[in-house]
């Protein structure tokens, strides 16, 4: 049985519209919801802010409140909740890694700005083994509407973007939704030809040919698995970041994979899923590669 669907929470407009997001998708695939409010106990000189367990209460109170929201507008969705003290990178991170997706609010201040990431977000996107979806303050799930598609960036081999696929197609079906599959691709350095891959290069008429067959192999096995997902195929020269966020205006949910690597100050995420979570303006689910 698949894992609930989290939403992580702690008050803000951005944070409630994630947990509606979250909401409609639990309701969508079948599973249960499960709201996670992480806090810490806060003092300040001179200021009444109560001891922790009345702080305690404050976060339980709103929490749910928020969660009669989203239970009055979906009726028979199940929902767990889970006030948690501790940092809110461990706690959401601990509590995607047993869940079918992690869901965050981000502020956004239009399509040009797009998605503000805190600290929080970008790490735990970074080290979050399960997908995680971010969404803007105010959605309220009108581009969810037949006509609006599931576009997913695959690059690479079939098996470098497989947890990617298969994400955007299981979301696609459960919303009767078609997929459009982005593949970009750039001239290679001169350095980087090698024998092997120029005559696969020649065996497949040239540089295009060659990258749309690599993303319908990349499909076919998704294709197979969901035959009644509606699937289109693009290819286009040019950066990976820029020719996705050019689809974004026809995407209820934009599908981006990630590699995380490891730095002095912490893992990051990649330029191509960095990009599109500043600037895409529809929600955006971040798929760790296996």
């Amino acid at each position: 049985m698949p894992g609930p669907i989290t939403a992580g929470i702690d008050g803000t407009e951005e944070s409630l519209a994630a947990l509606g997001w979250a909401a409609r998708e639990a309701v969508r695939r079948g599973t249960g919801l499960r709201v996670v409010h992480a806090w810490r106990f806060q003092s300040y000189e001179g200021i009444d802010t109560g001891d922790r367990d009345t702080q305690a209460s404050w976060a339980r109170d709103a929490m749910a409140e928020a969660v009669r929201a989203v239970t009055g507008r979906h009726t028979g969705l199940e929902v767990d909740t889970d006030l948690v003290e501790g940092g809110s990178v461990d706690v959401l991170v601990a509590a995607a890694a047993d869940s079918e997706l992690l869901v965050l609010g981000s502020r956004g201040y239009g399509p040009v700005v797009g998605f503000l990431l805190g600290s929080v977000g970008r790490q735990v996107i970074a080290e979050a083994t399960r997908p995680v979806v971010l969404v803007r303050a105010g959605d309220q799930g009108t581009a969810e509407a037949v006509g609006h598609e599931i576009v997913v960036g695959q690059e690479g081999a079939p098996e470098d973007s497989a947890e990617t696929l298969r994400f955007a197609f299981e979301t696609a079906a459960a919303r009767g939704a078609a997929v459009r599959a982005v593949r970009a691709w750039t001239l290679p350095p001169v350095f980087a030809y090698s024998p092997g891959s120029l005559k696969l290069l020649d065996e497949a008429g040239g540089l295009e040919p060659y990258e749309k067959k690599a993303l319908a192999a990349a499909l076919q096995p998704w294709r197979e698995r969901f035959p009644d997902v509606p699937v289109a195929e693009h290819v286009e020269m040019g950066s990976a970041g820029q020719v996705l966020l050019s689809m974004s205006a026809r995407a209820q949910l934009m599908v981006v994979g990630r590699r995380a690597r490891r730095t002095a100050v912490g893992a990051r995420i990649g330029s191509v899923a960095h990009g599109v979570l500043h600037h895409a303006d529809c929600p955006v689910a971040v798929v760790p590669h296996t």
